[in-house]
């Protein structure tokens, strides 16, 4: 979010708060690019904000209830609030537990543990979702369209255009089981907590193999989990690849530093396998 965005959600979610009875005399900014994430102080509550209409923040208050239920580690809604989705000034506002940041971080044995208990959770569950292939087509017609994606060049939009099609055919003729995912379940999204690691940011749950969400997670941490198919996973590796370069290139992206990992993303594409981690990337940055 631009700034002055930023100044109205943030005066948005503490107004908020405050009607709940929950004291938000400040706000620290934990993560600013489409969606904002505050710690809201001193009732020391995680506020996640983005613009109304741009969000399914009623569906990931409803899966994250769900997941709570059947013991999943992800990261819980505020218990002080109900668990909803609060409207204010254009924003959509969701309330969840702030949790102190625990050492040592997460251990790569210990986050695929914690990730094989999510999707065995999201197995119970079982909501509605997109499936993954509906990214790759959201990516395909950012490609597809010079009106959404003007600055790439003609030779980078014909090598992703071309990379999306053929990853697609490629994943999906694998014909491996598919279930609902986090979606994006990188070192980003996952807390070391003091109750062990905690996933958050449920709104890029979707449907597919599980190696689509190991191939956002750092390479040890596939290499814990038991069954992965190293194929199909460093298919998904490139598929990510292939998404995050569009998406930094599309017009309106507020990804901090959005244009350097868009450059990269397609040298990696050009260099070829094999295939970094997320982690990787962020780290030569």
């Amino acid at each position: 979010m631009n700034r002055t965005d930023v100044a109205r959600a943030i005066a948005a979610a503490t107004s908020i708060a405050a009607s709940l009875d929950l004291p938000a005399d400040d706000a620290v900014v934990l993560h600013n690019s489409n969606k904002l994430a505050l710690r809201l102080t001193p009732c020391d509550v995680f506020a996640r904000v983005a613009p109304e209409g741009q969000e399914v923040a009623q569906f990931e208050v409803e899966l994250a209830q769900r997941l709570t239920e059947v013991g999943s580690p992800v990261g819980r809604l505020e218990p002080r609030a109900d668990p909803r989705v609060y409207r204010r000034d254009g924003f959509a506002v969701t309330l969840w537990t702030y949790y102190e940041p625990a050492t040592p971080p997460t251990s790569p044995a210990g986050y695929a543990e914690a990730l094989e208990r999510l999707h065995a959770g999201m197995r119970a569950v079982d909501l509605p979702s997109p499936r993954f292939t509906d990214r790759i087509t959201e990516a395909e017609d950012v490609v597809a369209d010079p009106a959404r994606s003007p600055e790439l060049a003609d030779a980078d939009r014909a090598l992703l255009g071309g990379r999306l099609a053929s990853l697609r055919e490629a994943i999906v003729g694998r014909g491996a089981a598919e279930q609902l995912l986090h979606g994006e379940p990188h070192p980003g999204n996952v807390l070391s907590t003091a109750e062990g690691p905690l996933f958050i940011d449920l709104e890029t749950c979707c449907r597919g193999p599980v190696e689509f969400d190991l191939a956002h997670a750092p390479v040890a941490v596939g290499e814990h989990y038991p069954g992965v198919d190293q194929g199909l996973l460093d298919d998904c590796r490139q598929l990510v690849i292939a998404m995050i370069a569009t998406w930094r290139w599309e017009v309106g992206d507020q990804f901090p530093d959005g244009r350097w990992f868009g450059e990269e993303c397609l040298r990696l594409l050009r260099a070829g396998p094999p295939w970094p981690a997320l982690d990787t990337l962020t780290g030569t940055h």
